[in-house]
Protein backbone atom coordinates (compact mmCIF):
# COMPACT_ATOMS: atom_id res chain seq x y z
CA UNK A 1 0.00 0.00 0.00
CA UNK A 2 1.32 3.40 -0.98
CA UNK A 3 1.85 6.01 1.73
CA UNK A 4 -0.39 9.03 0.85
CA UNK A 5 1.62 11.33 3.14
CA UNK A 6 4.60 11.15 0.78
CA UNK A 7 2.55 13.17 -1.74
CA UNK A 8 2.14 16.14 0.62
CA UNK A 9 5.37 17.90 -0.36
CA UNK A 10 4.82 17.50 -4.10
CA UNK A 11 3.57 20.44 -6.16
CA UNK A 12 -0.17 20.79 -6.63
CA UNK A 13 -1.80 19.72 -9.88
CA UNK A 14 -4.29 21.85 -11.78
CA UNK A 15 -7.91 20.72 -11.48
CA UNK A 16 -9.93 20.30 -14.70
CA UNK A 17 -12.17 23.28 -15.39
CA UNK A 18 -15.34 21.14 -15.54
CA UNK A 19 -14.69 19.65 -12.12
CA UNK A 20 -13.80 23.02 -10.62
CA UNK A 21 -16.98 24.65 -11.95
CA UNK A 22 -19.11 21.73 -10.68
CA UNK A 23 -17.59 21.95 -7.20
CA UNK A 24 -18.05 25.74 -7.07
CA UNK A 25 -21.68 25.33 -8.22
CA UNK A 26 -22.33 22.71 -5.53
CA UNK A 27 -20.82 24.98 -2.88
CA UNK A 28 -22.96 27.91 -4.06
CA UNK A 29 -26.10 25.76 -3.90
CA UNK A 30 -25.25 24.52 -0.40
CA UNK A 31 -24.68 28.11 0.72
CA UNK A 32 -28.02 29.16 -0.81
CA UNK A 33 -29.87 26.37 1.01
CA UNK A 34 -28.18 27.30 4.29
CA UNK A 35 -29.17 30.95 3.88
CA UNK A 36 -32.75 30.02 2.99
CA UNK A 37 -32.99 27.72 5.99
CA UNK A 38 -31.71 30.51 8.22
CA UNK A 39 -34.19 32.94 6.70
CA UNK A 40 -37.21 30.73 7.33
CA UNK A 41 -36.22 29.31 10.70
CA UNK A 42 -36.55 30.88 14.09
CA UNK A 43 -33.60 32.19 16.01
CA UNK A 44 -34.54 30.37 19.21
CA UNK A 45 -31.98 32.22 21.30
CA UNK A 46 -33.50 35.56 20.34
CA UNK A 47 -37.05 34.29 20.91
CA UNK A 48 -36.25 32.97 24.40
CA UNK A 49 -34.36 36.13 25.31
CA UNK A 50 -37.16 38.42 24.12
CA UNK A 51 -39.86 36.41 25.92
CA UNK A 52 -37.96 36.34 29.22
CA UNK A 53 -37.10 40.02 29.03
CA UNK A 54 -40.78 40.91 28.46
CA UNK A 55 -41.81 38.80 31.44
CA UNK A 56 -39.35 40.60 33.73
CA UNK A 57 -40.82 44.02 32.86
CA UNK A 58 -44.35 43.12 34.00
Amino acid sequence: MENPFKKINQPLKEVPAELKSKVMHDIAMAKLFMELAELFSYNFGYVIDSVTSKRDKK
